[in-house]
C-alpha cells in the first residue's frame, strides 16, 4: 500500500474537525492545507514516518491546530461611546478612502520619483503641499506618530540647549510616555517654571538664559485642571519667544483642519487658527480628531521644518508608502469642508446629533428577539459619549444607548460574552449594567450587533 494513502481526504478532515468541535474557518483551512503539504513531504522523504494510520495523521493535525496561535478578529464593534478609542485602533477609516489608494498599494508608484525630470523625487511632497494648503503654514511634514514628531522637533531644534516648560504641562499621556523623558532623550535640558496649577508669563521670562533654545507648550490632553489655576496662552508665549530670539513650540496632541459645527467641539481651534497665534512649530496626531492614519503632523516656519526634514533621525521616523497614501487621501478630503463628515467617520461621529443616533439605536432595538419570559431586558436610555484619544477629556456629547440587563448574570459576565461574539462587541459598564452607546456603532455594524445580541439572548 502506498504510504500516501495515510493522508486523509478533505471530507475526512472536515468530519474530524466537526467531531472534535474544532473551528473550520478560512484561517483553519489554510493551516490544514499547510499541514497536509508538510505531511506529504514527510511521507516522501522519511524512511519511517511518524504515523501508522490515517487516524494518527488526523490526531497530529488536531494537535497542530490546538497549539497554533489563533488569529485576532478582523474587526470589533465599538459600543463604548468613546469615539477615538486608543485601545480599539483610534480613528476608523472609510472604505471609500481605502479603495482610493488600492492601486498605489498594489502596484509600483512614483513614491520618490519625479515623472517630469525622470530623476529622484521627494517622498511625501503631495502631503507637504496639502498640509500647507489646509493650514496656511509656510511648511509641513509628517513622521510616524506625534511622539516621534515632538522628539524630532526637540532634537533638531534644541539639542544641547535648554527648553522652558510649565510645571503643569509636564504630563504623562499614557503607557508611561512622559514629556520630561522625551526632553531628556532628545538631549535637551528641561527648565521647569511655575507651579503645578499656576504659571505666569513672568515665570518664563525670568528663566530665559543664554543657553535657552525654545519655549515649549504642551496640551494637557488626558486631564483638565480646574479651580485656582493660571496658564500662559499660546500667543503670549510665542510673542515672548520672539522678543528673545527664541523658538516657540507647541505639542498640540490632537488637532484638526475641520471647524466643528455641533456642540462643545465648536470651540476647538483649527490648525490655521493655532498658527495665527504666532507659534513657530506645532505637532499633532493624524489618527485622533483628524480621523486618519497614525502619523505625527508638523506645521510651521519653513526654515525650522526643513531642519527637521534634514535631520538624520527623519529617515528613521518617516512614513511608509501605504501610510503616506492614506494620509494624502485623508488630507484631500478636508479640501472640501462641506463633505468632510461624509468621508471621515470620526468627524461624522463627533458631529452627529442625538436624533441621528436614535435612528440606529431604534433600528437595532426593533430587531432584538426577546421573548416574554426572557431573563434579559434591553431598553433605550439617554447617555453621554466622549471624544477620546486624549482630546478634550472633559468634553461630553449627548447620545443614546441600549442598556442590557440579566436577572441572574452580572454585567461583567454579559460583557465578556459579548466579546466572544463572531464580531466581538466592546461595551462599557455603568450602574452595574451593560451599556451599548450608539454614537460609536458604525452603520455597517448594525446587523452584526443585532446578531450578537440575539445570539446572546437565545442562550438565556
Amino acid at each position: 500500500m502506498s504510504r500516501f494513502r495515510l493522508l486523509p481526504s478533505i471530507t475526512a478532515v472536515d468530519a474530524f474537525l466537526q467531531s472534535r468541535s474544532l473551528p473550520a474557518g478560512r484561517e483553519v483551512r489554510e493551516q490544514v492545507d499547510a499541514f497536509l503539504v508538510q505531511a506529504r513531504q514527510t511521507l516522501a522523504l522519511v524512511q519511517d514516518p511518524p504515523w501508522l494510520s490515517t487516524q494518527d495523521v488526523l490526531e497530529a493535525l488536531a494537535n497542530e491546530l490546538v497549539q497554533a496561535p489563533t488569529r485576532a478578529p478582523d474587526r470589533v464593534i465599538n459600543a463604548t461611546g468613546v469615539v477615538v478609542h486608543t485601545n480599539l485602533g483610534r480613528a476608523p477609516l472609510s472604505a471609500e478612502l481605502f479603495r482610493s489608494v488600492q492601486n498605489r498599494l498594489c502596484a509600483y508608484s512614483p513614491l520618490e520619483f519625479d515623472l517630469k525630470s525622470g530623476e529622484r523625487g521627494e517622498r511625501g511632497e503631495r502631503v507637504q503641499s496639502l498640509l500647507r494648503a489646509l493650514s496656511g503654514a509656510e511648511a509641513g511634514t509628517a513622521v510616524n506618530n506625534n511622539a516621534a514628531a515632538v522628539f524630532l522637533m526637540l532634537r533638531a531644534l534644541a539639542s544641547g540647549k535648554e527648553v522652558i516648560v510649565s510645571r503643569g504641562e509636564l504630563v504623562e499621556i499614557g503607557d508611561s510616555f512622559r514629556i520630561p523623558d522625551i526632553l531628556r532623550e532628545a538631549g535637551v535640558t528641561l527648565v521647569e517654571v511655575g507651579t503645578t496649577n499656576r504659571t505666569r508669563l513672568s515665570d518664563y521670562e525670568q528663566a530665559i538664559t543664554e543657553n535657552t533654545a525654545a519655549l515649549l507648550k504642551v496640551h494637557p490632553s488626558n486631564y483638565e485642571m480646574r479651580g485656582f489655576t493660571a496658564e500662559v496662552m499660546l500667543p503670549e508665549l510665542a510673542n515672548l519667544a520672539h522678543q528673545h530670539n527664541l523658538t516657540s513650540l507647541y505639542d498640540w496632541g490632537s488637532g484638526s483642519f475641520y471647524h466643528f459645527s455641533q456642540g462643545p467641539l465648536r470651540e476647538h481651534a483649527t490648525a490655521a487658527q493655532v498658527l495665527e497665534s504666532g507659534v513657530d512649530v506645532i505637532a499633532f496626531s493624524g489618527d485622533k480628531l483628524l480621523g486618519g492614519v497614525q502619523a505625527g503632523l508638523v506645521l510651521g516656519r519653513e526654515v525650522l521644518v526643513q531642519k527637521l526634514r534634514k535631520h538624520p533621525l527623519y529617515r528613521a521616523l518617516r512614513l511608509d508608502k501605504g501610510t503616506l497614501a492614506l494620509l494624502e487621501e485623508t488630507l484631500s478630503a478636508y479640501l472640501d469642508p462641506a463633505h468632510v463628515p461624509e468621508r471621515i467617520p470620526t468627524v461624522r461621529m463627533l458631529e452627529e446629533s442625538k436624533e441621528e443616533i436614535r435612528t440606529r439605536a431604534e433600528y437595532t432595538l426593533a430587531r432584538l428577539k426577546l421573548s416574554e419570559d426572557s431573563r434579559y431586558t434591553c431598553e433605550l436610555q439617554e447617555t453621554v459619549s466622549l471624544a477620546g484619544g486624549g482630546a478634550l477629556p472633559e468634553l461630553t456629547l449627548p447620545s443614546l444607548a441600549l442598556v442590557l440587563k440579566h436577572k441572574e448574570q452580572s454585567a461583567q459576565q454579559l460583557q465578556a460574552r459579548l466579546r466572544e461574539a463572531s464580531v466581538p462587541v466592546i461595551t462599557r459598564i455603568q450602574d452595574e449594567h451593560v451599556w451599548l452607546d450608539f454614537r460609536t456603532v458604525l452603520p455597517g455594524d448594525l446587523a452584526d450587533l443585532a446578531d450578537a445580541l440575539n445570539s446572546l439572548c437565545l442562550q438565556n
